[in-house]
């Protein structure tokens, strides 16, 4: 299995620093939509479950369609694929800006900021980094372009919380828009001039991968795994600032705006060191027993949560803790899926696990607001967020990374 570069092939800082940006821009943007959540709904008269609503369906656009446009980008280069995305984002937040409408709103939010994701994210920053650079330096490149999104995350939460101050929750958005179309020049620079698809695996077609990638019980198990994931980070990301507000009757310290936005701002910032690390590691530990352990890191960190008494340090402790452990899980998953079965169709199998991580981030996100409106507490989720921790420990233990064997072909 080659993994030589093409003679056409992007520089490593060409990939590195416009293939961070795009993240920067796109993962940045949408962590800090919990921010919006009690805004919108309190403006518009709504229940929680309609913005939670709202977010589920984006997480669950982008993950139903994240195999469809990996495949398209595996097939075609990714730069017509990030210019559409970067033009759908840019639509999706003005819709939500312009929207009062529930169903005008979760279209724009839901589907178009979906849509684009699944066009301006990991999978396809991934697909071009699997084809520019070279396996020693990969999972490595990878840990670099995860931690781009998790600075994209920090730089972005005070960012949104002083246009929300300053503008409110309109024009926040409508500025948002701006500068989200910052992504189409930016996937100019990340063109792969004269794309052919025809390196690495000889001829096989998508039908084959795909079905070569399900019957594989390893990839099983990064799916499962990745369920957890979306699960755990979409509902700290969506429901942490309202949980917050609402405890804020027990423990007053934690009911200002400063508290939920330093805990998100504290989960991109250690966000940038976590995902760092991994990559680093990644190089040259087994990437199963990194990622059980950061499975296990996250329930950890969830029951000293909920078990010291709440005020701001321990807010702040616990979004550290769970910033390091954020999207560490990226590089790790992602580079097991390139050593499993090279790069060739690596978008679209990245993308295929990455349904399964965006399901969890629809029922994430979802079950927060319904359970919430249900029940009048957060305290059912976070006890399932422990315990699909502990299930993704379990299930990311037999994993093997090593290369699939092909018998080789006329």
């Amino acid at each position: 299995m080659s993994d030589n570069k093409p003679a056409n092939s992007l520089s490593l800082k060409q990939v590195l620093i416009f293939g961070g940006l795009m993240v920067t821009l796109s993962m940045g943007i949408r962590h800090g939509f919990g921010l919006f959540n009690l805004p919108i709904t309190s403006a518009n008269g709504w229940g929680r479950e309609t913005f939670a609503l709202t977010i589920a369906l984006q997480n669950l656009i982008w993950g139903a369609f994240q195999p469809i446009t990996g495949a398209l980008a595996d097939r075609y280069g990714a730069f017509k694929i990030m210019i559409a995305g970067g033009i759908l984002y840019a639509l999706g937040l003005t819709g939500m800006a312009l929207s009062s409408d529930v169903l005008n709103f979760t279209f724009a939010g839901g589907l178009l900021i979906g849509l684009a994701q699944t066009a301006t994210t990991y999978s396809v920053i991934y697909g071009i980094l699997g084809r520019n650079v070279s396996a020693d330096k990969r999972v490595w490149a990878m840990g670099i372009a995860a931690a781009a999104g998790s600075f994209g995350q920090f730089l972005m939460i005070p960012t949104e919380q002083g246009l929300l101050s300053n503008f409110g929750s309109q024009d926040a958005l409508l500025i948002l828009a701006l500068m989200a179309s910052l992504m189409i020049p930016i996937a100019f620079m990340l063109r792969e001039k004269n794309f052919v698809h025809t390196h690495n695996l000889g001829d096989q077609t998508i039908k084959e991968a795909l079905r070569e990638a399900i019957k594989n019980p390893s990839f099983r198990f990064l799916t499962l795994g990745y369920f957890v994931c979306g699960f755990q980070v979409v509902f700290i990301a969506v429901h942490l600032a309202p949980y917050l507000k609402d405890l804020s009757k027990i423990y007053p310290d934690v009911g200002a705006p400063a508290v939920a936005t330093t805990a998100l701002a504290l989960i991109g910032l250690f966000n940038i060191f976590g995902t760092y690390a991994a990559g680093m590691l990644g190089q040259h530990f087994p990437k199963r027993y990194l990622l059980s352990g950061i499975y296990l890191g996250r329930s950890i960190a969830i029951i000293g949560f909920l078990w010291l008494p709440l005020s701001p340090m321990t807010t702040y402790i616990f979004a550290s803790m769970m910033g390091f452990l954020w999207l560490s899980t990226i590089p790790l998953t992602n580079g097991i899926v390139a050593q499993i079965f090279g790069v060739k169709y690596l978008t679209m199998l990245s993308g295929l696990i990455f349904f399964s991580h965006q399901l969890g981030s629809f029922c994430g996100a979802y079950l927060g607001g319904y359970l919430f409106d249900k029940t009048g507490s957060y305290l059912i989720v976070w006890e399932i967020a422990i315990a699909l921790g502990v299930f993704a420990f379990m299930i990311n233990l037999p994993v093997k990374e090593r290369a699939i064997h092909r018998p080789a072909t006329a």
